[in-house]
Formats: structure tokens, C-alpha cells, sequence
């Protein structure tokens, strides 16, 4: 089949969330409540203009024995850039997955990872990333801390070497479902890779997740690129307070910027995936998506007017803040 993709034409390449296109529903099937198969949304989103990959989520899109969900994502011109766990297969996860209380359970939520990772080195996919928000707490004396932590670090060890060639990425998050996580930001994630110590770990940025962490995205970045390796870059925005998931650049369009630069020059050159919600308030998902991709090219074209802009360097040499605001507000603006 032939897809409407150019990634030649584009400065990156973008992966999107699979069921944020069963958004809108009334727009292609004709009600809203209308609940599209896997194969529905995959072609659906095989009309974006510039998009390339898809992140699955394991075990969700793996459930129906009777499909095989790479297959139909690349048979429509797409491909797959990682899989991604979730831990909602038994209600007893809520209290944890790698630091679960129940030994029985723990190892179900290990096992269930080490399949995933299975699943993807049989489907070519190198990018396993794992978000751990169902470890952590809700209130004081509810957990040994100790315990926990070294339960983590053991966990995240365990399934990281299940595979050495299958990359894993750890994405933080400071809470939700519970009240805090045990990996909320990105000081504490470097300090786990470091200790689990395995070379195919590294971590996912998540914009959103950031600016709650009350983090400046660019500097954590820098920090994931000195002490570990950036994986995965997922891209959206919020107010700061909760994972908002709106569209790229919707509030913090500088500071977007000022990350995508930063990840530039610490040489990732992966997939950014759009981890944004369409599905909430309904927007047409195949319009939001091709908005992410005009923002990010329309911010990259704006990086490379600031980098060939020698008065910028300058600024930043003598943190000169009125000066660089000045060069990024003409670079950005074109005035």
C-alpha cells in the first residue's frame, strides 16, 4: 500500500499514539459511539502527512491472538518504533509491579515484562519502555522505602538483562496513579539506571511528566544525555499540574524548543512520539497529529536559525539572558 509519508522531506521522524485515533469517532464511522478495531485506527492514521511509527502498548495490542498488530501497522506503509508495558492485567498491580508486596505478583508483573521484550526482539523492535507508576506510595508510614527502592532496582536489573540487545527505557512520571512515585523525576531515575548498572538502560523523556516534576526540560535532558542515554523523546504540553497531554508547543512552546535543541546537540537521533490526548475532547486525531508534526519542523527550523546566529553563542557564553531572549524571539518569529 502506498502511505502519504515523506519522512525525507522532514527534519525528524514521528511515531504517534496508536489509540489516540479512535478519537472523533463519528467522523469516519459514523457514531460516536462507534469502537474501531486496531486495524481501524492503524489506517486511520495511515493518512497523516509525515507520520512514520507507532509505539504499541504490550500486553494491550497483543491480547487478540488472531492478529498480528506489527503485521497490520507495517502492511499499511507504517512500522513500529517500541512496544510499551502496562501493568493493568491484574487489579492486585495497583499496589505495585516490580515492588508489589506479593512475591507472586511481582513475578507476574517480571514475567509479563520479560514477554514483552520477547515480543518485540520477535517483531525487530529494539525499544522496550517501561513506566512504573503503579510503584510508590500514598501515604506516610504505608512502605519501607528501603525495600521498595532495592525492589525496583532489582526489577528494573532483572528485566534489562533478560535481553542485552533489546534497548530500556525508563519513563518517570511524580504520580497517578499513585499519590507518588517511586521514580518521579529525573535525579532519582539516574540514580536507579546507575545502580541496576545495565548498558541497555536509558530514559524517556516526557515533556508533561517534566514540567510537573517542576524540572527544566532542557537541563534534565542534558543531565539523561551526561549520566545515561536518552531513548525515547515524547513530545506534548500541560499547565504543570497534571499529564494534560495537549498538542506540541500549546503552552511552552520555548521551552520546547529549548529541549529539542538541547537533545539535537547531545546527538539523539530517534523517533518523537506524540504522547497527546485528542481522544479526550474529541479533536479529529488525524488533524492534531499532522499539527504536532507543523510545530515540531516549524521549532527545528527555528533551532537551526538560532544555532547560525553567533551572537546567540555569544549570549550564552556571557549568560546574557535579555540578549539570547532577544536572538530566540527573531529566530522564532522572524522579525
Amino acid at each position: 500500500m502506498t502511505s502519504n509519508h515523506a519522512p525525507e522531506r522532514l527534519r525528524s521522524r514521528y511515531a504517534s499514539r496508536l489509540n489516540s485515533f479512535a478519537a472523533a469517532p463519528e467522523r469516519i464511522w459514523g457514531s460516536e459511539a462507534a469502537k474501531p478495531t486496531v486495524a481501524e485506527m492503524v489506517k486511520r492514521a495511515a493518512t497523516v502527512r509525515g507520520l512514520g511509527y507507532f509505539d504499541l502498548n504490550y500486553p494491550d495490542h497483543f491480547t487478540d491472538a488472531s492478529v498480528d498488530i506489527v503485521d497490520i501497522v507495517r502492511n499499511e506503509g507504517l512500522d513500529v518504533n517500541g512496544l510499551a508495558m502496562r501493568y493493568y492485567s491484574d487489579p492486585k498491580f495497583k499496589l505495585g509491579a516490580f515492588t508489589n508486596p506479593d512475591f507472586a505478583v511481582r513475578r507476574k508483573a517480571l514475567d509479563l515484562t520479560k514477554a514483552g521484550i520477547d515480543a518485540a526482539a520477535a517483531a525487530g523492535i529494539n525499544l522496550m519502555t517501561i513506566w512504573l507508576g503503579q510503584d510508590g506510595f500514598d501515604t506516610p508510614f504505608q512502605v519501607d522505602y528501603a525495600r521498595l527502592w532495592a525492589l525496583e532496582v532489582e526489577g528494573i536489573r532483572e528485566v534489562a538483562d533478560h535481553n542485552p540487545s533489546i534497548d530500556i527505557s525508563i519513563e518517570y512520571k511524580p504520580n497517578e496513579p499513585r499519590a507518588f512515585a517511586l521514580l518521579p523525576d529525573m535525579s532519582t531515575t539516574l540514580i536507579a539506571l546507575r545502580e541496576a548498572g545495565s548498558p541497555n538502560l536509558g530514559v524517556t523523556l516526557d515533556f508533561a511528566h517534566m514540567l510537573y516534576a517542576n524540572e527544566q526540560p532542557a537541563y534534565a535532558a542534558m543531565m539523561a544525555a551526561r549520566h545515561s542515554r536518552v531513548l525515547g523523546v515524547h513530545l506534548n504540553d500541560g499547565y504543570a499540574k497534571r499529564d494534560d497531554g495537549l498538542m506540541v508547543g500549546a503552552v511552552h512552546t520555548i521551552q520546547t524548543i529549548e529541549m529539542l535543541r538541547r537533545i539535537r546537540h547531545d546527538g539523539y537521533d530517534g523517533v518523537i512520539y506524540f504522547d497527546t490526548f485528542p481522544d479526550v475532547t474529541g479533536l479529529d486525531p488525524v488533524a492534531e497529529c499532522e499539527a504536532n508534526i507543523a510545530a515540531v519542523e516549524a521549532m527545528l527550523a527555528a533551532i537551526d536559525r538560532i544555532d547560525a546566529d553567533s551572537g546567540h553563542a555569544h549570549a550564552m557564553d556571557q549568560q546574557d539572558g535579555i540578549a539570547a531572549h532577544k536572538i530566540v524571539q527573531r529566530c522564532i518569529f522572524r522579525h
